[in-house]
């Protein structure tokens, strides 16, 4: 059996987790990729942050975006959570911040669910120093939907 989500178990999916499957439309085809993301509770906005390329170009053709969080066990064990908002490229102090908060939730994420230390987190943050930062986008979110399989069990 299926289940809506309700608010709590969303925030919590989107709160705890770094890994979705982010979905935009170039040239009328839809496309669907891993992206590492951080949830702003704050701000109701994912932030996410990519080399320049065919997605970035064709999100800033088509701004309306959508991602999908899973946090599955097995078969009968799982939710997800669906995102649809806009894509907003930030530049300069602002992306620095943005990409700073990013660096800072992810690597809290990673040491409460992993319990290991993410190295790879200096990376992002000496980005925000040198001039060769990574194109740093929000996705306001204007609708968010999730869904969870119950298995009963005789």
């Amino acid at each position: 059996m299926f289940k809506n989500l309700e608010e709590k178990e969303i925030e919590y999916i989107l709160e705890n987790n770094y890994i979705g499957q982010l979905s935009y439309i170039f040239n009328n085809t839809p496309f669907v990729i891993p992206i590492t993301y951080f949830f702003d509770k704050e701000k109701n906005a994912i932030i996410c942050y990519s080399g320049d390329g065919h997605k970035m170009n064709a999100m800033r053709k088509n701004p309306t975006v959508s991602m999908l969080v899973s946090d599955v066990e097995n078969v009968t064990n799982w939710k997800s959570v669906l995102v649809h908002g806009k894509f907003e490229q930030h530049f300069g102090s602002d992306a620095k911040a943005y990409l700073h908060k990013f660096s800072l939730g992810i690597k809290d994420i990673i040491l409460e669910k992993e319990h290991s230390k993410a190295n790879f987190i200096s990376d992002f943050s000496s980005k925000i120093y040198k001039d060769d930062i990574p194109a740093v986008f929000l996705i306001n979110i204007e609708a968010i939907t999730g869904k969870k399989r119950l298995d009963f069990k005789a």
